[in-house]
């Protein structure tokens, strides 16, 4: 077989279309009487370059020993961070929501077919909830994760996560259609099934679902303190029925949206979030002036 050093630039072109017509690399090496390692790190480069020319090292230019002194590895890291935070640049990372499996599609696809029916009247009765987190950072729009949605892999989707919060608080709200909504702060502390029950089920969910009666429906995500015992004991007591939403489907849930529009109108507030009761403040205030429409 020939060896890696003896493919020339045309060969190698001519191997890369070979296998971006849909041949195997078995069958392209076998082809080119070529090894199969040699054609699948060629293709492996080429995914990741870009290019299928061979680098050639000569030209490189090597750094002098009192440069490599002056910038260790152990320091150049350390040192650049210092300097970003001191011009409040912190550091950022793309989060990648986790993919859908077979089972996942099957029954988000069930569940739609199961509710493509419902009315305006119906849907007008169902109450979405969700939570949402909101920090002291700089660029502190709305940090929307969508780790469970369907339609997160599209660029616009995908958000940044702030991974140096100095503080944050929890938010709870509640949309309906053509009805008053509800926005609730959890202070202190994270989120509980007991929590749930004490701050948001009891002293809201229950009002709206004495307001519409008994077609009120609840809609709220997967999330493990909303489907504790204790939960599904209280909304069964007071006659709430629950929404269920297959897993990993918070794209289903229009209150994403609303979610959104918060988070950018907090985000362009003229004054800063320097301490926890501005911070509370901040999306209370900018909530009640989102519009119904909305």
């Amino acid at each position: 077989m020939s060896s890696r050093h003896h493919i020339d630039d045309f060969m190698r072109g001519r191997i890369i279309g070979k296998i971006e017509e849909g041949r195997k690399i078995t069958d392209v090496a076998r082809e080119f009487d070529i090894a199969h390692s040699v054609v699948s790190r060629l293709w492996k480069s080429f995914k990741t370059t870009g290019m299928c020319s061979r680098r050639h090292g000569g030209d490189r230019v090597r750094s002098g020993k009192s440069v490599s002194c002056c910038l260790r590895k152990a320091d150049l890291p350390k040192t650049v961070a210092r300097r970003l935070r001191e011009g409040e640049l912190y550091a950022r990372r793309p989060v990648v929501c986790v993919p859908l499996t077979r089972q996942h599609r099957t029954a988000r696809l069930q569940w739609c077919r199961e509710h493509h029916n419902w009315t305006e009247q119906d849907w007008a009765c169902v109450l979405f909830s969700d939570e949402s987190r909101f920090s002291l950072s700089s660029n502190c729009r709305r940090q929307l994760i969508w780790r469970e949605s369907g339609t997160a892999y599209r660029p616009e989707n995908i958000q940044e996560k702030d991974r140096y919060p100095t503080c944050s608080i929890m938010v709870w709200a509640g949309i309906m259609i053509n009805s008053r909504t509800r926005l609730h702060v959890v202070v202190n502390g994270t989120m509980t099934g007991q929590r749930y029950i004490d701050e948001v089920l009891l002293p809201h969910v229950r009002l709206f679902r004495g307001a519409v009666g008994d077609k009120f429906v609840f809609m709220d995500d997967n999330a493990t303190y909303h489907r504790t015992l204790a939960v599904q004991d209280c909304l069964h007591s007071e006659g709430i029925e629950r929404l269920v939403c297959p897993v990993r489907s918070l794209d289903l849930n229009p209150i994403e949206n609303v979610w959104d529009a918060l988070g950018r109108q907090v985000a362009d507030r003229n004054y800063p979030r320097t301490n926890k009761n501005t911070l509370i403040r901040a999306p209370t205030e900018e909530w009640d002036k989102l519009p119904q429409q909305l």
